[in-house]
């Protein structure tokens, strides 16, 4: 579990160096701000992309494997963007780390699936959404400081090869625990999967919590420094310690819903009422974050940063449930595939609207709107949260 939980956190990490770093590329590189939106999305496009064949790929292979695998993609791409000096080069790479790091939540969604009592799916999901939500609060604060004291170039070369050192502990533990599933003859095709209503209903709600989620975790570090006029050193510490706060939300919304279940509570009350607190309250925190005074805009981040991470356990526990240890790896690979699309367009997005308009207003309204969209998707779409019954193959016929 620790190690899963560090794998995430590296991965949230390294992702999130290039908003920490965008003032500093963009002055020294000559980037438009059109550029710069294209080089916050473009992680996504891979990213989103082979989530799917990875959620496959982890269920043939073994899910250590795949994680090793991508672990490696990524450090070296991280590494390589600090040497990079053309928008071709830096976009390449960008492209190459959204492939490596699409390994993260299928593959730990699996070994969370067939290793993690059901019960105690609520805390290991929220030890795990602390560790990648606070990755960006590592990644934002240090880094900043890093790139203020040092060079960017620098913080993305030294960054990237720390990632590596992930591997010596996973070589004593994770081969345990890691290894290919044989697939039984009851196991649901993909087929199976797909006409589940309930897996739009999560992909849905999925995008919605992401675009916001994402929304910021690209914009934040610029939009402290260019919109509200803190320094770097200012930014980095308001953007870290919102993340901490998403983080120990995390922690605590996982913790309360796996109590609220043993002392016989409703798991299904549990996960669907705080995914509909999160994206209402959502809905309020990015239109006050528009129109708002700097004082109350800050406030609001770190509201809507708190309502995040309480979410957070529940955009991946619900999927494991409701997929079972049979399935966990492809649905999370489809559903994660959906909901980073939110990835693709909210950082490009948001660089043409600031482009075209100056400001970060009209940014903010669309993030609402789409928050509105996960209250349909988790509420409605998704049935009572268990697993759900998947139907076996029809018997082959025998031989006389």
């Amino acid at each position: 579990m620790v190690l899963l939980a560090a794998i995430l956190f590296v991965n949230y990490v390294d992702r999130g160096l290039l908003p920490a770093a965008a003032d500093h590329v963009q002055a020294q590189t000559h980037l438009s701000t059109g550029e710069l939106g294209v080089l916050l999305s473009a992680f996504f496009w891979t990213y989103a992309l082979i989530q799917i064949p990875i959620g496959w790929i982890a269920e043939r292979f073994g899910a250590g494997r795949v994680l090793v695998a991508g672990l490696v993609v990524w450090a070296t791409a991280t590494m390589l963007f600090g040497i990079a000096h053309a928008f071709a080069t830096m976009l390449a790479l960008r492209l190459l780390l959204g492939l490596g790091e699409s390994v993260g939540f299928p593959c730990v969604s699996k070994l969370l699936a067939v290793n993690v009592a059901v019960d105690q799916l609520g805390i290991a999901n929220g030890i795990v959404g602390f560790a990648y939500l606070i990755g960006p609060a590592f990644g934002t604060y240090f880094g900043g400081i890093a790139i203020a004291q040092f060079d960017w170039r620098v913080t993305f070369v030294g960054f990237g090869a720390l990632s590596l050192l992930w591997l010596l502990p996973w070589r004593l533990v994770g081969k345990r625990h890691a290894r290919p599933q044989p697939s039984r003859a009851g196991d649901p095709g993909f087929g199976q999967i797909l006409r589940k209503r309930a897996l739009w209903g999560a992909s849905l709600g999925h995008f919605s919590s992401n675009y916001g989620y994402y929304f910021l975790l690209s914009w934040m570090p610029y939009y402290l420094v260019r919109d509200r006029g803190f320094s770097t050193t200012g930014m980095a510490e308001v953007a870290g310690s919102a993340y901490v706060v998403t983080a120990l939300s995390a922690l605590a919304a996982g913790w309360a819903i796996d109590r609220h279940v043993t002392r016989g509570g409703s798991r299904n009350w549990a996960y669907k009422s705080l995914m509909a607190a999160a994206h209402a309250g959502a809905v309020v925190c990015m239109l006050g974050i528009a129109i708002g005074p700097r004082p109350v805009a800050i406030l609001l981040i770190y509201v809507y940063q708190a309502l995040t991470g309480a979410a957070s356990p529940g955009v991946f526990a619900i999927p494991q449930i409701l997929a079972g240890p049979r399935a966990a790896g492809r649905w999370v690979g489809v559903q994660n595939s959906m909901g980073n699309f939110a990835g693709v367009v909210a950082p490009a997005v948001t660089g043409f609207l600031i482009a075209a308009t100056g400001r970060f207003t009209w940014a903010f309204v669309l993030a609402a709107a789409v928050s509105l969209l996960g209250l349909y998707g988790w509420l409605v779409m998704i049935p009572p949260i268990a697993e759900l019954h998947w139907d076996l193959p029809p018997p082959t016929a025998g031989a006389g």
